[in-house]
C-alpha cells in the first residue's frame, strides 16, 4: 500500500508539472498568411485565405499542439486583377462546386500527434475539416522564434470538392483541375 501511495504521488507531481509547463500561444491572425495554389491542365491560379484564429501549444519550449480556424469566405485570387475574371473565380470557389462558404464559412485544423525531428522541425498529423468533412493530413512544420512555417498538399476530392476532377469525370480535356491544392502557411505568434 505504501508503494502504491508513493507511485500515485509521483504520478501526480509528474503530470502536475507537465500541465504547468504547457503554454498556449495565440497566433496573430493579422500577421499570419495562408497562400494556396490550384493547378489545372492549362495553368494554375494562386491566392490567399485568411486565418480567423489559432493557437500553438508548447511544453518545455517544444511544440506540443495546435488548432486553427480559417475564414473560407475570405478566399482571394491574387494572380488575376479586377476585370480579368478575378471576381467570377472567387465566386466560383465560394459556391457549392468548391468550398460552399455560405453553408461552411470556416475550415479547421487540429493537431492530433506530433513527432520531433531535427532543427526545430516537427512531423504533424492533424484533422482537417472542410465542408463539414474531417480527414487526416500529415505535414512537417518548422518553428523559429515566434514564427512557424509549413507547406503541404490537400486532396480536395476527399472533402467532396469534385468539380473538374479527372478522377470523377471523363472527357474534361483541358478543363481538368488537379485533385490536390497546395498550401503554404506562415504563422506569427
Amino acid at each position: 500500500m505504501k508503494n502504491f501511495k508513493t507511485i500515485a504521488i509521483a504520478l501526480l507531481v509528474t503530470f502536475g508539472a507537465a500541465t504547468v509547463s504547457a503554454q498556449a500561444k495565440k497566433v496573430d491572425a493579422t500577421k499570419s498568411t495562408i497562400s494556396w495554389v490550384g493547378k489545372k491542365v492549362t495553368g494554375q491560379h494562386s491566392g490567399v485565405v485568411s486565418l480567423k484564429e489559432g493557437t500553438l501549444v508548447f511544453k518545455d519550449k517544444k511544440l506540443a499542439g495546435g488548432s486553427f480556424t480559417v475564414d473560407m469566405t475570405s478566399i482571394n485570387v491574387t494572380d488575376l486583377k479586377a476585370g480579368e475574371g478575378k471576381e467570377k473565380l472567387e465566386g466560383h470557389f465560394k459556391s457549392d462546386d468548391f468550398f460552399g462558404t455560405e453553408k461552411f464559412p470556416t475550415a479547421t485544423l487540429t493537431f492530433k500527434s506530433l513527432g520531433a525531428k531535427a532543427n526545430n522541425t516537427y512531423s504533424v498529423t492533424a484533422d482537417l475539416t472542410i465542408k463539414g468533412i474531417t480527414k487526416p493530413v500529415t505535414f512537417d512544420i518548422v518553428v523559429n522564434g515566434n514564427k512557424a512555417t509549413t507547406a503541404f498538399k490537400v486532396n480536395r476530392t476527399l472533402y467532396d470538392i469534385k468539380y473538374g476532377s479527372g478522377s470523377f469525370f471523363d472527357n474534361l480535356g483541358d478543363k481538368a483541375i488537379d485533385d490536390n491544392f497546395e498550401l503554404s502557411v506562415a504563422l506569427v505568434f
